[in-house]
């Protein structure tokens, strides 16, 4: 078989149109890819709105969850019953301290050693003890009785002469104070507070209050 050779514009002429053919085939792949590329934004964009919302932790006024709540899994609304149970415990333990304060220095009320400081002092053991009295029926019979001097002794009335006189300052004898002797005060017949509220405590025995004792008793 004889051989030719192509005129060069023939040569030219195809392997431009080759050309052409490859560059076609080249654009239409990278349609393809383009087209691919340009989709792929679209899908995921769309699985994205179709996508169920996440559920963040709100705590029990509505408002987001802190971290460490959301890493535990721990309940707020449990978390803030804690703290309003701890607050509560803390001013119900504030408010019993402060209850005790107010009865210990009750507790330790002063009163001055003179006749009115022992008089107010019997007056409110005699009140703890439900034994009627006044300031006025105490301190009218005292002035009667012995001036009021807590050490005064009757050294001459029958008492006296039966070896147990009265002493103190409602001028009580010893089985009498023996008797009524009231607890809390001092086992002592002369002590000023022993001697007017056991007094006492045998008037309202007699006669319903020493308010109602007026001479001699």
């Amino acid at each position: 078989m004889p051989s030719f050779t192509l005129p060069r514009a023939a040569r030219i002429t195809r392997i431009t149109r080759t050309h052409k053919i490859a560059v076609a085939v080249l654009a239409a792949a990278g349609a393809t890819s383009g087209l691919a590329l340009t989709s792929a934004p679209d899908t995921a964009q769309a699985a994205s709105e179709h996508a169920p919302a996440a559920v963040k932790p709100v705590d029990a006024k509505g408002q987001p969850a802190k971290a460490d709540d959301a890493k535990t899994g721990r309940p707020v609304t449990a978390s803030v019953a804690d703290r309003v149970k701890v607050t509560a415990v803390a001013k119900q333990h504030s408010a019993q301290q402060a209850a005790n304060r107010s009865t210990e220095r009750k507790a330790v009320k002063d009163y001055p050693n003179n006749l009115d400081g022992w008089i107010r002092q019997s007056l409110d053991i005699m009140k703890t003890k439900g034994i009627p009295g006044s300031y006025e029926g105490l301190h009218r019979n005292i002035m009667r009785e012995s001036s009021g001097n807590p050490n005064a002794v009757n050294g001459w009335d029958v008492n006296a002469v039966n070896g147990i006189p009265s002493k103190g300052l409602l001028q009580v004898i010893q089985p009498t104070f023996d008797q009524y002797h009231v607890a809390g005060t001092a086992d002592k017949l002369t002590d000023p507070v022993a001697n007017i509220t056991a007094a006492a405590n045998y008037a309202a025995d007699r006669y319903g209050s020493i308010d109602n004792v007026d001479s001699a008793y």
